[in-house]
């Protein structure tokens, strides 16, 4: 098994006012050679954004992009027709495909949001762009691993342009559990949403991430009540 820590300190910074933003790998003025992706797996950025202000309409193209708000609502249009709000326990992905634009905003005037912005390059491109949305309960993810997007087409999980898998969890301190790779090949990006837990030996606290690859699988001990992500993407 291999592994990369990521510290959270160490992350890419950048406070415009109204967006607090901070990037685990290279983006916009932030550019760290050694930290340009892992694997399939190009953006994830940790962004607070103040009431009332967001993302204009902007475009994209070719690229997986998956939005997980942690705290507040996020109103979202595109040039698809979609025009709606994301909220917590809501995770929104979309297929740029062969090009779309979209908007993000706060959805609210009084409070800010916090939200995770990830981007994954896709497995086929110009693909017809395509837009999904669903809730997920704590339920779903209370002790155990909830798939929240794969490259399978089914009622409870999202779709994506890639043999790539993000699962969701919540665990009590004291607990450890494995994690078993989806794809025989894969790598995994374990990002720290809350608490503390340890993996290999490295221990790793809120917003810290380890990156796993060359492993079947692995556990991970929680060592103080915890949220993880895993985001599981093929290597190359």
């Amino acid at each position: 098994m291999k592994t990369v820590f990521h510290s959270s300190s160490e992350r890419g910074h950048v406070n415009h006012g109204w967006l607090d933003a901070h990037h685990s790998f290279s983006f916009a003025s932030y550019n760290d050679p050694s930290k340009m992706h892992f694997g399939l797996l190009r953006v994830l950025n940790d962004d607070i954004v103040a009431p009332g202000m967001g993302f204009g309409t902007h475009p994209h193209d070719n690229m997986e992009i998956v939005t997980i708000p942690l705290r507040g609502a996020l109103e979202h249009r595109d040039s698809m027709g979609n025009i709606g709000v994301i909220h917590p326990h809501e995770i929104q992905a979309m297929s740029a495909g062969s090009g779309i634009t979209h908007s993000e905003y706060n959805h609210s005037k009084t409070e800010d949001i916090n939200l995770l912005q990830i981007w994954i390059f896709p497995k086929v491109r110009n693909i017809t762009p395509r837009y999904d949305q669903r809730i997920f309960t704590e339920e779903d993810k209370n002790g155990k691993f909830k798939t929240i997007v794969a490259p399978v087409k089914a009622d409870d999980v999202m779709w994506i342009n890639q043999d790539a898998y993000f699962s969701l969890g919540k665990f009590k301190t004291g607990s450890s559990i494995n994690y078993t790779m989806q794809n025989k090949g894969n790598g995994a990006y374990v990002f720290v949403i809350e608490g503390e837990v340890k993996l290999d030996n490295t221990s790793l606290k809120k917003r810290d991430a380890i990156g796993v690859w060359e492993a079947d699988n692995f556990k991970i001990d929680i060592s103080n009540d915890a949220e993880l992500l895993i985001i599981e993407v093929p290597m190359n």
